[in-house]
């Protein structure tokens, strides 16, 4: 299996992204650097990928499981290096579960099969950067 995408210049410092599976993502840089901030930064979206593949994994399991949240978000920071070329070399992912009565031992199990064993962005990410979980439960 593997993934193709096109990318076209917009013009200035914009970039049209297509995806394979959905309409097209735009990509711009900050006004720091000449951008109009008329879309996401790649290294941000390098993020948004992480956040997206373990969360599909994470509600995957947890549906097979029959545990029942009532909300859950991840947030995640990416530290760059100093020097260039910038890269993320310290990222922290930190899991949010909302609901009522959580089962947290079968949370954690779904966070830890989906960052040990199913997330194949978590894995890319581990060849470059120190990674830190944590797992939050907000029990209503």
């Amino acid at each position: 299996m593997a993934d193709k995408v096109t990318t076209n210049w917009k013009g200035n410092m914009v970039f049209e992204s297509d995806n394979p599976r959905w309409d097209s993502i735009m990509m711009d840089a900050s006004e720091d650097f000449g951008g109009t901030n008329s879309g996401m930064a790649p290294k941000a979206m390098m993020l948004s990928s992480l956040a997206g593949c373990s969360g599909l994994d994470v509600v995957s399991v947890l549906n097979k499981m029959r545990v029942k949240i009532d909300d859950f978000k991840i947030v995640i920071e990416g530290e760059l290096t100093d020097e260039h070329p910038k890269y993320y070399h310290k990222v922290s992912v930190d899991y949010h579960f909302y609901g009522k009565d959580l089962k947290e031992k079968k949370i954690k199990n779904a966070v830890d099969l989906s960052v040990e064993k199913y997330c194949g962005v978590m894995e890319m990410f581990r060849h470059f950067a120190d990674i830190k979980i944590q797992i939050h439960y907000h029990n209503s």
